[in-house]
């Protein structure tokens, strides 16, 4: 793709990366068979190849965006699943990064979308203010049929009940129950502990049970991700600068063989922190470091040898989350350890598709949101499975809000077949 790009443009690096990406696209389209919307509204404009174009013109341009160039950007999901069709190398999530943080700095939003968006800015990373924003959706949603589309799809999503506080999400070390393999940090993230803190319970329990020592390190939080793609730069950037310290000081004090991520949205982000720090001298090494070190739970529990107990002939639905298989090109690790711990995995079809989660994706778009959750769980319930499972809390979270089929995370199911507790969520079920 040919760009005209000013030199005096061209100085900021964001847009200087950019550009070395918007010339790789070669307008080929493959993309725009895997893109959820383009595959729901058949819009150019509501495809990568479209939102490239959308994208040029504006940073091109140098002007304020308009309402049609926010409205199809604002419809991608970051799913990513262009990356894996594109033949050309485009880094599509580099580029709508970019142009979301743009559009942040130079479009004025209506009030109500500006306000939504600080809220879930400031909210959704801070675990105690999430947890008290719950107890009140839970209070309202028996007038949930009476508000607007958006504040009714926040409160769809609340969950009927609400866990305490896990003390596995307190910074601390947790022994190697084996022998000591090795040495890990436990990103105990910010809305998955809240609403399903079963989840980093079941990681500590199986990594400890296989020879892992757990470290949750003090002032290690959000990863960054949910302010990030909300466009809000400065306070993302303060999250991975905060993760990078915890991080680097478990490093200089013991070492680390890796930074396990249990939520693939996050991991995402966490790979990307040698990109997002790159030009801060203070932190661009630190934060490459980190980079290299994070993995997700399924990588690290590869590298070990899991002793299931008591094979289950379960058939799971593995849902593959857009930010582990698109994202980090994880994909095979996870159902191979659930078949070896011997549930049936089965594949889903049209498993490359979103199921609409996306963040905060579900909240801000919910009718798109809504559409893609109900063909995904049409595929899935065909396969007629006993559960449901999937690396990522925003995907469990939504598509539990649409189907009567149990839903864990995949570390629920492996620790349970390793002799750990029955997921939460097969209780009284199986």
């Amino acid at each position: 793709m040919q760009t005209s790009f000013q030199a005096s443009q061209l100085a900021d690096p964001d847009t200087r990366h950019s550009e070395a990406i918007l010339r790789k696209c070669v307008h080929c389209g493959f993309c725009t068979a895997t893109c959820p919307t383009y595959v729901l509204l058949g819009d150019e404009l509501d495809s990568p190849r479209g939102r490239i174009y959308l994208i040029k013109n504006m940073l091109e341009e140098g002007s304020p965006p308009t309402e049609k160039v926010v409205r199809h950007v604002d419809r991608c999901l970051s799913c990513l699943a262009c990356m894996t069709t594109c033949p050309s190398g485009v880094n599509y999530m580099h580029l709508v990064d970019h142009a979301r943080r743009h559009i942040a700095e130079h479009y004025r939003r209506p009030l109500a979308d500006r306000l939504l968006r600080r809220l879930l800015g400031w909210l959704l990373p801070r675990p105690w203010a999430f947890r008290l924003a719950l107890v009140g959706a839970w209070l309202a949603r028996p007038v949930r049929s009476l508000l607007p589309g958006r504040l009714a799809a926040m409160l769809a999503l609340a969950p009927a009940r609400l866990p305490g506080p896990s003390p596995v999400d307190r910074p601390q070390g947790i022994a190697a129950r084996e022998p000591r393999l090795f040495r890990v940090a436990l990103l105990s993230g910010c809305a998955q502990q809240v609403l399903a803190p079963e989840i980093n319970e079941a990681t500590i329990r199986l990594l400890t049970r296989h020879g892992v020592e757990v470290t949750v390190a003090r002032n290690s939080g959000c990863c960054g991700a949910l302010n990030h793609h909300l466009g809000q730069h400065a306070a993302a950037l303060a999250a991975v600068r905060a993760n990078v310290d915890a991080w680097s000081a478990l490093i200089e004090a013991g070492g680390l063989d890796a930074i396990v991520i249990n939520a693939s949205g996050c991991g995402t982000t966490v790979k990307d922190y040698g990109h997002l720090l790159r030009e801060e001298p203070a932190y661009a090494a630190k934060a490459a470091r980190i980079a290299q070190l994070a993995c997700d739970i399924s990588e690290l529990l590869s590298r070990l040898t899991l002793r299931a107990k008591a094979p289950s002939a379960l058939r799971v639905a593995y849902h593959s989350a857009c930010s582990l298989q698109h994202g980090q090109k994880v994909t095979a690790e996870p159902k191979a350890l659930l078949a070896a711990a011997g549930f049936q995995v089965l594949e889903v079809p049209e498993g490359h598709l979103c199921c609409g989660s996306a963040g905060t994706y579900n909240l801000l778009q919910p009718e798109l949101a809504g559409r893609l959750k109900q063909r995904k769980l049409g595929h899935i319930e065909g396969l007629r499975p006993d559960v449901i499972a999937a690396g990522n809390i925003g995907c469990l979270t939504q598509l539990a809000s649409g189907t009567a089929v149990p839903v864990a995370h995949t570390v629920e199911l492996l620790d349970w077949a390793t002799g750990g507790p029955k997921p939460a969520a097969l209780a009284g079920r199986l």
